[in-house]
């Protein structure tokens, strides 16, 4: 059997990779995460699918579900929202496996910055503007952040930040953020991005604190800090330039 790492994406049923939901659809077996995974994907399921929620679960818990059924011969659709590469902990259910012998294989999703990016219309990289996108979280009740990844050492770097987990401590990110981006730098807040129920908050370091708490947004949200939200005087990119190069026969 397979252990099946899926990505569901970031809420809407229809932004699960093909590949993804044929793994889920041929899957007797399903662990999801909780209300972060559509109902509408649960539905596609086999009839007679074992389906668990592992909202509440423990790591040991979780485990034991994929060694039962790797030891029944049954193939495991592990759903995760967003994309498994980032801020999924799928690192440590990998782990575990690869100590018992447990077969996996890792299906991607479209992550959660990236429908927030598409609910804004904006391009994270734009040219002459900004050129890298930094993904990351805060320190709360979560694990401690390794030494360096601070907001205030990630700041200085001028680059467009993009915050997960991160919404309920907005005073404490504004705080950090604001030495190295200014009060009026660009903040969007996108949350439960493609999802029926989503809302986007557009506004600057200076004034996205109180609209947070005015909509009040505590969790499922992405923050998006950085001068490419805002840019329209930018340089065309090389990509389509007349002045490229190109070969002949247009490949």
């Amino acid at each position: 059997m397979t252990v099946y790492f899926i990505g569901a994406g970031p809420g809407a049923p229809d932004l699960i990779t093909l590949r993804g939901l044929r793994r889920l659809q041929s899957s007797p077996v399903c662990l999801y995460a909780g209300s972060l995974v559509p109902r509408e994907l649960l539905d596609t399921c086999l009839v007679g699918t074992r389906l668990v929620d592992t909202a509440n679960l423990t790591l040991d818990e979780i485990v034991v579900e994929l060694l039962t059924a790797h030891r029944a011969g049954l193939d495991v659709a592990r759903l995760h929202s967003g994309d498994p590469s980032v801020f999924s902990a799928v690192a440590e259910q990998m782990r575990r496996l690869d100590e018992l012998g447990v077969p996996y294989e890792v299906v991607p999703g479209v992550p959660a910055f990236a429908a927030a990016a598409a609910a804004l219309g904006r391009e994270l990289t734009v040219p002459g503007v900004g050129q890298t996108v930094i993904l990351t979280r805060t320190s709360a009740r979560a694990t401690p952040m390794p030494e360096g990844e601070d907001l205030k050492t990630l700041g200085a770097s001028g680059a467009t930040i993009v915050l997960h987990l991160a919404v309920q401590r907005i005073e404490a990110v504004v705080e950090e953020l604001l030495p190295s981006y200014g009060p009026d730098c660009p903040v969007a807040i996108v949350a439960r991005a493609s999802r029926p129920d989503e809302v986007i908050l557009r506004g600057t370091l200076e004034d996205i604190a109180g609209q947070v708490h005015a909509a009040g947004i505590r969790r499922t949200a992405v923050i998006v800090v950085g001068r490419v939200l805002s840019a329209t005087q930018f340089p065309d990119s090389h990509l389509y330039s007349p002045e490229r190069e190109r070969p002949c026969d247009g490949s």
